[in-house]
């Protein structure tokens, strides 16, 4: 198994892509630590993920508050001792127009998908400096490539995000640590089903390969730049998103 004996954080793991790398990690024998604000669901995935043999402990955290990220790190390293890989998927949408899109929407999305990714790898970098070693993967979106009508807040969001984990790259890559990103395209979750056969038309037309993609496409990516085989690949941003953006 590749992580043996790793200590994996998965924050926004209680659903959709993030349960998916979180029990792909689990399968690869790593303890993956689930990080969510919504318990119940927290505490569903590591039940399904112990069922199959794999090992899970959950922290119910906001992203947003540096005080929660914090929290979690030195539960973590109380309790393992170490923590050899952050993915920081966690992340939300308020999508409205410029033109009515009111402060707290703004606010709210760059809180959880740009603060909250600086405030556990804030969290978690000591640890790894110290250690010299560590892997940070960084879910963007290809939103925040291309843009998207409605969406200034989660675009804004997810281009600072590609910005963000270059320039900490940059900064930690002589200590053994490596810091990508992975950026989605259209993903198949409960979100895009519930969309009208019209939109998921109009969406697969500007797909070249015709279909959306796989939670389960998205957590290989992640999991090869969590892998040793990566360990001379950092800053890079990883599309998965069947050919939208090239």
């Amino acid at each position: 198994m590749l992580f043996e004996g790793r200590v994996s954080i998965v924050t926004g793991a209680s659903q959709g892509i993030g349960e998916t790398i979180a029990g792909e990690l689990a399968r690869e024998g790593a303890r993956v630590v689930l990080v969510d604000i919504q318990k119940d669901k927290l505490e569903a995935v590591a039940e399904r993920i112990r069922e199959s043999g794999g090992k899970a402990v959950c922290h119910e955290a906001d992203v947003a508050r540096l005080e929660d990220a914090t929290r979690v790190v030195e539960a973590v390293l109380r309790d393992f001792g170490r923590i050899d890989h952050l993915v920081n998927n966690a992340g939300i949408t308020r999508d409205n127009l410029l033109l009515r899109m009111k402060e707290e929407e703004w606010d709210a999305v760059i809180g959880v998908n740009l603060k909250g990714c600086w405030n556990f790898s804030k969290a978690v970098i000591k640890s790894m400096v110290t250690g010299r070693y560590g892997r940070i993967v960084n879910i963007a979106s290809v939103v925040g490539l291309v843009g998207n009508p409605g969406q200034a807040n989660y675009a804004a969001s997810k281009a600072g995000v590609m910005g963000f984990s270059r320039a900490v790259a940059r900064e930690v890559a002589s200590r053994g640590i490596t810091v990508n990103c992975v950026a989605p395209g259209y993903i198949a979750t409960a979100m895009t089903d519930k969309l009208s056969e019209e939109v998921k038309k109009a969406f697969m037309d500007s797909i070249p390969v015709k279909r959306f993609g796989l939670p389960n496409e998205v957590a290989f990516a992640v999991k090869f730049l969590l892998s040793e085989e990566a360990a001379y690949i950092t800053g890079q941003v990883i599309n998965v998103n069947g050919g939208m953006y090239m």
